[in-house]
């Protein structure tokens, strides 16, 4: 109905655990971007922990590419595994790592986007299978738009392989928006001009905590999702505005979430 109020969702570290998926495909487009350097070490197949430690500070794809080339740069903080040292300033020492490389983030991207439909075209089946919705997500994403919300999906991911990964669960969603469309303030100020929202669903604090800066989002309920890509430190002091959210209370009639 055009009237049902908006329940809008991230993704990644939200609806499915893709973990795997986004080291695979970061490892093939790094590999891609190398593919004439000599002498740089082999990236692992297996999730390094430095890559699964750096996550949840992630906001865009082309920063995972960048993390992998990182970690076999020569006397990078990655490479001699000071990755917690490597989080204490994130943007600042991503942004360091591009001027080595003498890469543009849009560069890292389109290798990204690039091997994700190759691997779409060549093992479709393999690259649904490396996306795992978390357990509690799918029965009640159906539930809450029987219960009269729209469901909307707000990702930094490519629409196009969000899309394919939704139909491939069978999860119907009413809007979907990827990175393409914008940053999320601006589209949840949209989607605010239109409906009312009940609440946004993300498992990033920093981006939780710039919509409550926003006085035009004030009215929007945000809560941190606590089975996503978490920092150590995500749980502590949440500032009013941000409520924790589990899997037994996102069970729960949404009357309850606050």
């Amino acid at each position: 109905m055009a009237d049902n109020p908006f329940l809008v969702f991230d993704f990644d570290g939200v609806i499915v655990d893709g973990l795997s998926e986004y080291w695979n495909s970061a490892r093939k487009a790094c590999i891609s971007l190398l593919k004439d350097k000599q002498h740089l070490p082999m990236l692992p197949h297996d999730v390094p922990e430095a890559f699964q430690y750096l996550r949840p500070w992630v906001e865009h794809g082309w920063e995972m590419v960048l993390i992998a080339a990182e970690l076999i740069r020569p006397n990078s903080l990655l490479a001699k595994e000071d990755y917690k040292v490597f989080t204490e300033n994130y943007h600042e020492k991503c942004f360091e790592a591009l001027e080595k490389w003498q890469w543009e983030p849009i560069k890292l991207q389109t290798a990204l986007d690039t091997i994700r439909r190759e691997d779409i075209k060549n093992d479709f089946p393999y690259w649904l299978n490396s996306h795992k919705i978390f357990p509690h997500i799918k029965n009640r994403l159906n539930e809450l738009q029987k219960e009269g919300n729209d469901i909307v999906i707000l990702t930094t991911k490519n629409a196009e392989f969000t899309s394919k990964i939704l139909n491939s669960l069978n999860i119907k969603v009413n809007l979907l928006y990827g990175y393409e469309s914008g940053n999320k303030t601006d589209i949840l100020i949209k989607l605010s001009e239109n409906r009312i929202v009940k609440g946004f669903i993300e498992d990033r604090r920093a981006t939780l905590e710039k919509i409550l800066t926003n006085q035009k989002l004030s009215s929007i309920p945000c809560f941190l999702a606590s089975w996503g890509y978490l920092k150590p430190n995500d749980l502590i002091n949440l500032p009013n505005g941000i409520t924790l959210l589990d899997p037994q209370t996102f069970a729960s009639p949404l009357a309850n979430w606050n």
